[in-house]
């Protein structure tokens, strides 16, 4: 099945650039080009993407908000957001997390990392290495937001314990490890975990797990 890739990005030449690349691959399709956030957002409906490809830095609306618009439509759930920075802002890359992007990459990626990124993040995972986790990530979402958020009752005694090793940047190999049980049933709670919280993949869990307080910033794995 191809997965469909949506270009965001105020860059013509880099769109470009990207649309040759991915276009390059058998196992995806570049479905549109947008310049601005508002352009993202539309065509994430009418092109019908999987996977848009976001920059942060766009003329009138922002990667963010048109993140947080792609996220919050109903219309769009099975579509996952990766965001592209250049790093200059943590602060705008977690903004991003925040709003429902599934990871992000710097511009200067390699081809072949690029295209594995949108490859995993069109497959429901994330892309958030443990150092990112443990270093951008952790500094900015436990920074004050207005309050923590509030734990679910729902949440067993285990899927907090795993959803506080997943906000520590550990894989599920690494969880089932620590935990002594198979990495089958850690995906298991994982997936349960991020059903009760409204996550919609693995990187919405990791904010989850800053913003209740499940895991703070020096938290040691």
């Amino acid at each position: 099945m191809t997965v469909r890739v949506l270009l965001a990005d105020d860059q013509a030449l880099l769109r470009a650039t990207f649309r040759l690349l991915i276009d390059s691959d058998e196992g995806l399709e570049v479905v549109g080009e947008a310049a601005t956030g508002q352009e993202a957002v539309a065509l994430a409906r009418d092109a019908r993407a999987d996977v848009v490809l976001m920059d942060i830095r766009m003329p009138g609306m922002d990667g963010i908000e048109a993140t947080r618009r792609i996220t919050a439509d109903e219309d769009l759930a099975g579509v996952r957001v990766l965001v592209l920075t250049t790093f200059e802002t943590d602060e705008l890359v977690v903004a991003a997390l925040r709003a429902g992007a599934s990871g992000f990459l710097g511009k200067g990626v390699d081809p072949e990392d690029l295209l594995q990124a949108v490859r995993t993040v069109a497959a429901g995972e994330s892309l958030l290495s443990p150092a990112a986790t443990t270093s951008l990530i952790g500094r900015f979402l436990a920074q004050p937001q207005r309050g923590h958020r509030e734990l679910p009752v729902e949440l067993t005694a285990r899927e907090r314990e795993i959803t506080t090793l997943v906000g520590r940047g550990m894989s599920n190999a690494e969880i089932a490890q620590q935990l002594v049980i198979s990495t089958a049933t850690a995906k298991t709670h994982i997936n349960r975990a991020m059903m009760k919280v409204g996550a919609r993949d693995r990187a919405q869990l990791v904010v989850f797990a800053y913003e209740t307080g499940l895991v703070t910033p020096g938290t040691p794995q």
